[in-house]
């Protein structure tokens, strides 16, 4: 599977996961977003911007009960639970949120 973003090929896995997590970018995200059936807002990016983020210093992804709680003390208790990013992202945050994010597949994640 491959996406064309400003002109560049960019390879994805067969289940649409980016290969080369160098290759990420803000349009890539609403490429693979379109994928996904997901029309990013606000809300979006800032669950797939604070995933990126704790990746980038910690090598590796967050778990969701960890990122629930990164999400409760960024933005509150409202914007934390589990129903809310499920209602953004209908795979949720390892499935489809990360994959936006571009960050890699967790072992057992299709």
């Amino acid at each position: 599977m491959q996406l064309e973003i400003d002109g560049k090929i960019i390879a994805l896995s067969e289940a649409g996961w980016l290969e080369n997590l160098n290759e990420w970018s803000e349009e890539l995200a609403c490429g693979i977003a379109i994928n996904e059936k997901v029309e990013l807002s606000d809300e979006h990016w800032d669950i797939i911007n604070t995933a990126r983020e704790y990746f980038l210093n910690n090598s590796t992804v967050a778990e969701p009960r960890k990122f629930s709680k990164i999400m409760k003390e960024k933005f509150g208790v409202d914007r934390s639970s589990s129903k809310y990013i499920y209602a953004l992202f209908p795979y949720g945050l390892v499935k489809s949120a990360n994959k936006i994010a571009g960050l890699p597949r967790p072992k057992g994640c299709s």
